[in-house]
């Protein structure tokens, strides 16, 4: 079962929300917490109401070499959406399909709320998992699902590799939606954070 990593209180919209009112810290005005249905059954999403709380040390670092770690650019590709976190949780609430497309290891040690791991590496070979028919090479994503990706943030190439893979195989841009932000950027608003399952 999932383990909650930060207890923490974002808006849900109508349904099940904690009303912004009650809360000290809120994800915008209207919003104090949103639930997302997840393989572990409803998790509430919502930002850490501890005022001293301090992002995760992992996500502090503001220098790492590049390559590989190299500042991505806001647009990944031509057609694919670059989202921030309201339209992140918009999207997990309505049960979109998140992708995490960081490594397991990244991915086991914290994630967003709904996410499934579909690694970078991985991604070419998976698109059977969201909608696309055939394999590798061969693929008919006619029916393709719409698909929210993102990794560690700004500083991060793998969501933005496994963008580039699943276009090259013929995936629709206007499905694939990108959270350039990531889990630095979720980590720092203090929003929930779950243990990644395999």
């Amino acid at each position: 079962m999932r383990k909650i990593i930060a207890a923490l209180v974002i808006a849900s919209f109508p349904i099940s929300q904690v009303y912004a009112e009650e809360l000290d810290v809120k994800i915008n005005a209207e919003i104090g917490s949103v639930t997302v249905e997840t393989a572990d059954g409803p998790i509430e999403i919502m930002r850490n109401q501890d005022k001293d709380a301090t992002i995760d040390p992992k996500y502090a670092k503001t220098s790492r070499q590049c390559p590989p770690f190299c500042v991505q650019p806001m647009q990944v590709a031509p057609g694919v959406t670059t989202v921030g976190e309201i339209e992140v949780l918009t999207f997990a609430e309505r049960g979109g399909k998140l992708i995490d497309g960081r490594t397991l290891d990244w991915h086991l040690d914290g994630t967003i709320p709904g996410a499934i791991n579909m690694p970078y590496t991985e991604m070419a070979s998976r698109l059977d998992e969201i909608g696309c028919s055939g394999s590798e090479g061969e693929w008919d994503c006619t029916n393709a699902e719409e698909v929210l990706l993102f990794c560690n943030g700004p500083w991060c190439g793998q969501s933005p590799m496994a963008i580039k893979a699943m276009l090259r195989e013929g995936y629709p841009p206007e499905k694939i939606f990108y959270y350039r932000g990531g889990m630095q950027a979720w980590n720092s608003l203090g929003l929930t954070v779950v243990e990644g399952q395999m």
